[in-house]
């Protein structure tokens, strides 16, 4: 029999869609993501050694070695074999992992990368095969490591000092922004101010000048002194127009893509990249499984040629020649990994309304909006004429502004996800003076900046050059689910333990966790992927910063103490505290270890239903390691318990009792019946 090749991917569905392009000389397995990490063994349970050169040892994921020995046959098998993971430094280093823990030959495999799933990309990525770029790797594991130290010592410190749970080192910078605008909103010192304006038949104008010069109205009796000058009627000082052009903007990158499917859809970062994740790796349609976006992480602006190529076709034969205009160069920014294309659809002929009954209602809004975002890009300008009317009245200046769209450009096709909206002036001439219905004060006050917003924080995270794009999903999961930030209005607003944790490491560790360093981080991580930095050079010195403030904060800093309850230990007589373990808190002698002394509390009961076996209820309970099942409140004179949630039913073929499962479906807890 003879001998395919084998091509290694991440993900399972990711494997079916390539294997039906390659045909038969070809098998197509997945490694499902990850197979090795960090070991937790070694000083302080880093697995790095740290004295020599921080030497990584690694282990395998648990639920992995049945995966790794599948591939180890499966190579074994293979004619030759190709890494096909993800185009970027996390899936180099996943190549890399597959190539030592499977024990491959440096003759007997290739690396090959696409940034889409389809045929032509991956048929073409096998013409130009490579051998793995240990620089993305060494970046890509330095970054591991770094995270692997502030994750385990600094979360270490952060639990024995307050009640947080964990800190990180780009997790904890984007915390301290949300506290710092919170404290801003909090110290911001309101001032007054005035609007006054003049209400026509058909506009508004609204006082900015006194003998065109600019003024603010500080208080109402000022208010009053200009209204009670002014006269009904306004003569029409000037009128200029000016046509403008408004340009598209780029197609999407990573961190655009979220902020805009926050904006526009009301979707988290957790959720676009997930819906994104899913349009990459194929959708079925019918007729064939294809990728139907570019790969969604990324941080480069570039188009394909061939992409360019055919949405000038498709845009000429289907808006007209008038609408084609030119590619954006924009000047590629610092921190950008430019290895391959921006977000775009991998064919310009699959438009959202051919997909649509293919995809979710959420899968298509996405891909809808990636679609003409990338075509838009392409787009000629818009053409505006903005009018702007000075009016005058006893030497005060008023404005009023419209804008007419000349020509709409990419709005043809954008305008629903653009601000762009037409305002028509009614006709006017110079020298002419218009009668006002009415003039109106109305009374403001300063704001401060408003909280971030998910799109916000991202933006702002972008700028200032904290992380990687790809990351901001995790790090926004992550500071909601630790308990440090709340949403409301769906605004980021901190909790006392975020806030606690953010004083805590700005009183030990402003010198690391802040902007500045956390932005350096990142341009050291690039410049190992380009080669211009020796990997652990840059850990070396981090550490030797790190570990001494570490120390000097373990010793310095004093352990928060539990709050009191008020209560006495009912065995030794010591004052009962609250404190905190793995699945929350609890209340317990203060005079531990010596007592050891846990107040039961007692929950109230959720009763589900009867138990079908004795005269009890079946109740929900959570297990020793936090998880909810549902049991008999007799327990343990009846033994009775579910995992998926009773429905009081029995199975009409054996009787037992029907669950209902975290996917709704209706099933026995005992035979194969389902509903």
């Amino acid at each position: 029999m003879q001998k395919k090749n084998l091509v290694i991917v991440e993900s399972p569905s990711k494997s079916k869609t390539i294997e039906k392009y390659l045909g038969n000389d070809y098998k197509v397995v997945s490694s499902k993501g990850h197979v090795r990490d960090l070991a937790t063994s070694g000083k302080y349970g880093l697995g790095v050694d740290i004295e020599n050169h921080f030497h990584p040892t690694y282990t395998t994921i648990k639920g992995k070695k049945k995966v790794i020995d599948e591939l180890k046959k499966d190579c074994k098998d293979a004619n030759f074999v190709y890494l096909a993971t993800d185009p970027d430094r996390e899936g180099e280093a996943i190549s890399w992992h597959l190539y030592d823990v499977l024990g491959l030959d440096q003759n007997h495999y290739d690396r090959i990368v696409f940034n889409e799933i389809t045929k032509p990309a991956v048929l073409e990525a096998l013409k130009h095969p490579r051998k793995i770029d240990q620089d993305l790797v060494n970046s890509q594991e330095t970054r591991r490591i770094l995270d692997r130290i502030i994750g385990f010592r600094l979360s270490k410190f952060i639990q024995s000092k307050t009640d947080g749970t964990s800190a990180g080192r780009v997790q904890s910078v984007a915390l301290k922004l949300i506290v710092d605008r919170d404290r801003e909103i909090e110290n911001f010192q309101k001032e007054e101010y005035w609007t006054i304006t003049a209400k026509f038949e058909d506009l508004e104008a609204d006082l900015f000048a006194f003998d065109h010069k600019e003024i603010e109205v500080k208080n109402e009796e000022e208010a009053d002194r200009i209204l009670s000058t002014l006269k009904p009627d306004f003569e029409i000082e000037s009128i200029e127009k000016k046509k403008k052009n408004k340009k598209s903007r780029p197609p999407f990158i990573t961190s655009t893509l979220q902020q805009d499917a926050s904006n526009k859809l009301g979707f988290t970062a957790k959720k676009t990249m997930s819906l994104a994740q899913k349009l990459y790796e194929g959708i079925d349609l019918g007729t064939e499984t294809v990728g139907l976006i570019s790969y969604m992480r990324t941080d480069s602006i570039r188009l394909s040629d061939e992409f360019i190529k055919s949405a000038y076709g498709y845009m000429k034969s289907t808006y007209g020649e008038e609408y084609i205009g030119s590619v954006k160069q924009t000047k590629k920014k610092e921190n950008v990994q430019d290895a391959h294309e921006a977000i775009r659809p991998t064919s310009v002929n699959r438009t959202p309304e051919s997909v649509k009954q293919y995809l979710t209602n959420d899968e298509y809004k996405l891909y809808r909006m990636i679609y003409y975002r990338a075509l838009a890009s392409l787009m000629k300008d818009a053409k505006t004429e903005n009018t702007t009317v000075i009016f005058n009245d006893e030497n005060y200046q008023f404005k009023a502004t419209g804008q007419t769209i000349l020509f709409d450009g990419y709005l043809h096709i954008y305008q629903e996800y653009e601000d762009t909206k037409e305002t028509q002036l009614p006709p006017l001439k110079e020298k002419e003076f218009l009668p006002s219905k009415e003039i109106v004060k109305e009374q403001h006050f300063t704001k401060p900046k408003p909280r971030y917003t998910e799109a916000k924080l991202i933006k702002e995270m972008e700028e200032l050059g904290i992380g990687r794009p790809s990351t901001y999903a995790t790090i926004l999961d992550n500071i909601k689910t630790r308990g440090y930030v709340v949403m409301q209005e769906k605004k980021f607003v901190p909790t006392e333990i975020g806030i606690e944790v953010t004083d805590k490491l700005q009183q030990c560790f402003s010198h690391l966790i802040n902007v500045k360093y956390t932005a350096n981080m990142e341009e050291d991580l690039d410049k190992i992927a380009d080669g211009k930095k020796v990997w652990y050079e840059t850990l070396e010195k981090f550490y030797k910063e790190f570990e001494p403030s570490l120390k000097e904060a373990f010793e310095t800093v004093k352990k928060k103490e539990p709050e009191k309850t008020g209560e006495k230990c009912p065995e030794c007589g010591s004052d009962l505290v609250i404190r905190k373990g793995r699945y929350g808190s609890f209340t317990a002698c203060s005079n531990y270890p010596n007592c050891k002394y846990i107040k039961q509390e007692k929950k109230e009961e959720v009763v589900i239903c009867d138990c079908p076996n004795c005269d009890g209820s079946i109740i929900e309970k959570k297990s020793r390691k936090g998880k909810l099942f549902y049991g008999c409140n007799h327990f343990p004179k009846c033994k009775t318990a579910y995992w998926d949630l009773p429905t009081g039913r029995k199975c009409p073929e054996c009787g037992a009792m029907l669950v209902e499962t975290k996917k709704k479906e209706i099933k026995c807890s005992a035979c194969d019946y389902k509903e």
